[in-house]
């Protein structure tokens, strides 16, 4: 069932990845038969701190919310954290898997697989600790769908109180087939500002729209108007996307509302291209509401925002290398840059407001999903399958476990121990 390739160098450790594999199974299986919402991981941080408790981990929930930090110490050496995500999508399941969720949340990004894969690669490190050195930390993190995790655990002192990291390890899902790992140098997803903007009209009749000021009218021009700050205020070269997802106004077809609400998103590779969208999505609402004549200016407010992900280059190459040795050359690809977004650079220089602590490196790599049944029957290239196949977020996703989840342990493993046997001692500070 494991495709590991074992090595003299990674056999004593990696032995034990067929006794931890079926119980990481059962533990996602009931992860994706129980999604949780971003804030509502209750069960799902339970069962990753029982896990990491029978261990031997010494575990503090509730952290920043939700969320589940397992600390295992093993003498002198290098600190080295391991994030994984809790929280699911609001999305109907359709996948039709035995297993499914059955309510109105679902795993459609990977978040219950990345949790299995810590949970199963701190079972492994603890069952090997004659071969290293230091102190393994394991975070269980809330919301980061909703791009509000991260900072809460910093913010609840998640290094003060457990120790400033050495290095910081994740990985995510993606649509390449299973087995592989996938790691990128220079940006790897993108940065992103999401805005609530509210736009003021004055209600009336419809049959006297003269009489009123239509908020309608005006969202939708600004929806317009918004595509071409990307095609027209962004160089061809720049990677920027701009999105309205949600557009909310009004009760009834023979009325004129007295507000609409729209919800925009604005990606970026570089925090200067991020920069200069979110102003230009500020500055285009708020001309079109002063062209509609509105009786108030819009409120505009900042939903969220995440760093773009640029992992280290010297942590990269490490773990590279590591993955390497273990798979070969033929299962670790490059990765191009994306416009996903995540939270996890606030673990490292991203955050350093949040947690005082610069230089920490961080280390981020894709895992391959698709399984080969599935890789093999979609038509096309390589390119056309990843556009066929079901992508995140999508209610028909479905990672291939027998190859995506024994990848998913092994990968953090040797990534740890790559820092664990080789790294820099640091000071035991938790």
């Amino acid at each position: 069932m494991s495709p590991v390739a074992y090595t003299a160098e990674n056999t004593a450790v990696l032995d034990g990845v067929r006794e931890v594999l079926r119980p990481a199974v059962a533990f996602y299986l009931d992860l994706h038969r129980h999604p949780e919402l971003s804030g509502e991981e209750r069960r799902t941080a339970a069962r990753l701190g029982e896990w990491l408790r029978d261990a031997g981990y010494e575990v503090t929930g509730d952290v920043g919310g939700h969320g589940v930090v397992g600390v295992l110490r093993n003498g002198d050496g290098p600190r080295v954290m391991i994030r994984a995500e809790l929280d699911a999508l609001p999305l109907r399941e359709r996948t039709g898997l035995p297993y499914a969720s059955e309510g109105p949340a679902m795993h459609a990004c990977g978040h219950d697989l990345h949790t299995a894969a810590a949970a199963g690669a701190a079972s492994l490190l603890a069952r090997a600790r004659d071969s290293w050195r230091g102190t393994v930390v394991i975070v269980g993190q809330p919301a980061e769908e909703t791009l509000a995790g991260a900072r809460a655990m910093l913010e609840d002192g998640l290094y003060e109180r457990f120790g400033r990291p050495d290095i910081v390890l994740a990985q995510h899902t993606a649509p390449l087939p299973g087995g592989m790992v996938a790691h990128a140098y220079g940006p790897m997803l993108a940065g992103s500002v999401s805005f609530e903007a509210v736009i003021h009209g004055r209600a009336g009749h419809a049959g006297t729209p003269q009489l009123a000021v239509d908020p309608v009218l005006t969202g939708a021009a600004a929806v317009l108007r918004l595509q071409g700050a990307v095609s027209r205020e962004s160089a061809p070269t720049e990677s920027v996307v701009l999105n309205v997802g949600s557009f909310h106004a009004g009760t009834g077809n023979n009325l004129v509302p007295d507000r609409a609400t729209l919800g925009i998103t604005v990606r970026a590779l570089s925090e200067r291209a991020l920069d200069r969208m979110a102003g230009a999505v500020e500055r285009i609402v708020r001309a079109e509401c002063a062209a509609s004549g509105c009786p108030r200016d819009p409120e505009i407010t900042v939903v969220s925002r995440s760093p773009v992900t640029h992992p280290d280059p010297a942590a990269t190459a490490a773990v590279r290398e590591a993955h390497l040795r273990l798979y070969g050359p033929e299962r670790v690809a490059a990765w191009p840059p994306a416009m996903a977004t995540e939270d996890f650079p606030l673990y490292g220089d991203a955050g350093t407001s949040l947690h005082g602590m610069p230089g920490i490196p961080l280390s981020y790599w894709m895992l391959g999903a698709v399984g080969p049944k599935a890789w093999s029957e979609t038509p096309g290239t390589a390119e056309e399958k990843l556009a066929a196949l079901p992508p995140n977020h999508s209610p028909e996703f479905a990672p291939d476990v027998r190859t995506t989840l024994p990848t998913g342990i092994t990968a953090l493993t040797s990534a740890a121990l790559s820092w664990l046997k080789t790294g820099a001692p640091a000071a035991d500070t938790g």
